[in-house]
């Protein structure tokens, strides 16, 4: 039995572990506490989010949706492993769970089946929710999942807690399948391989940003609508289709490298959600062709440099 860590103590541990901690608005205060205690916690959890994009799948974690309101976690851990804090406190991520499969996590031994639903998850573990879509076949980068290594030691750490103190969210609650194509036994090696070791004192290495270089994006723009297909003449496009995609301007389905009649289009949404009230954009017109401030405003917002 162990009381919850304070919210600058979670942040510590998480930092103390190398990892890139990126805290979200009112974190440390949005929680669900008025359902019920948070505490005393036993374990930490892990699953998977079912969405795709980094910006869209932190808003949904943080905010929740309709029947399940947020936070949906503690932390968001995104495919370049980085940590989003939207959450402290009792969070809607366990849901009720298997009391035996408690009991076994409570004394760090093989989990039994989970076949029951009785026990409130949400009051007895962290929670981290990664970005993945659930399907098995949505990869898991390394970097991803490191940070699920990291992550999970830094709270067994501070508890004195072993690997064992560490579930799915399969494990607990009947029907569930995430975190769904990681391999856990590999997870728990690495994590008990950490508590071995001391907390490294230098952070490690941020993954670095992609540069989407501007003229070549350009001529994607200008040409790739008139292109037969869908052919890929700017790798570049497929980052920031991938942001307009988290800015919900374009469909998902349409991520797919090539500068199309619909990337335009909705990249002059971008540009008009720039300068609302104007078809104008400082520099030229909102075509939906990228200019300068318009692609470093986005490059800011969702993780990439732009060079011209």
């Amino acid at each position: 039995m162990a009381s919850p860590m304070s919210a600058t103590s979670f942040l510590r541990a998480l930092e103390g572990e190398g990892l890139d901690v990126v805290q979200v608005g009112d974190w440390r205060d949005h929680n669900r506490n008025h359902k019920g205690p948070f505490g005393p916690v036993h374990g930490v959890m892990i699953h998977h989010t079912v969405t795709r994009g980094a910006a869209r799948t932190v808003e949904i974690c943080r905010k929740g949706y309709s029947g399940l309101p947020g936070p949906l976690c503690h932390g968001v851990i995104t495919k370049d492993g980085r940590v989003h804090l939207v959450g402290y406190g009792r969070a809607n991520h366990a849901g009720l769970g298997d009391p035996d499969v408690l009991r076994a996590v409570i004394a760090e031994r093989q989990l039994p089946g989970d076949n029951e639903a009785s026990v409130d998850g949400n009051r007895h573990f962290y929670g981290f929710e990664c970005e993945n879509e659930g399907d098995g076949q949505d990869p898991w980068p390394d970097a991803q999942l490191e940070a699920i290594v990291r992550a999970i030691t830094a709270v067994c750490r501070h508890h004195g807690w072993n690997a064992r103190s560490a579930l799915r969210h399969l494990d607990w609650q009947p029907g569930k399948v995430d975190p769904r194509g990681v391999d856990w036994d590999d997870i728990e090696a690495r994590v008990a391989k950490r508590l071995g070791k001391k907390p490294s004192s230098t952070p490690r290495p941020k993954p670095s940003r992609p540069v989407v270089d501007l003229s070549e994006l350009v001529k994607a723009a200008r040409s790739n609508p008139a292109m037969r297909g869908t052919p890929v003449t700017y790798s570049g496009t497929r980052t920031v289709e991938a942001a307009l995609v988290d800015e919900g301007l374009l469909a998902s389905k349409r991520l797919d490298g090539h500068f199309g009649s619909d990337t335009v289009a909705a990249y002059s949404r971008w540009q008009l959600r720039l300068y609302p009230g104007s078809s104008t954009s400082p520099g030229g017109a909102a075509d939906g062709i990228p200019g300068k401030a318009s692609l470093t405003a986005l490059g800011r917002k969702h993780g990439f440099d732009v060079r011209n």
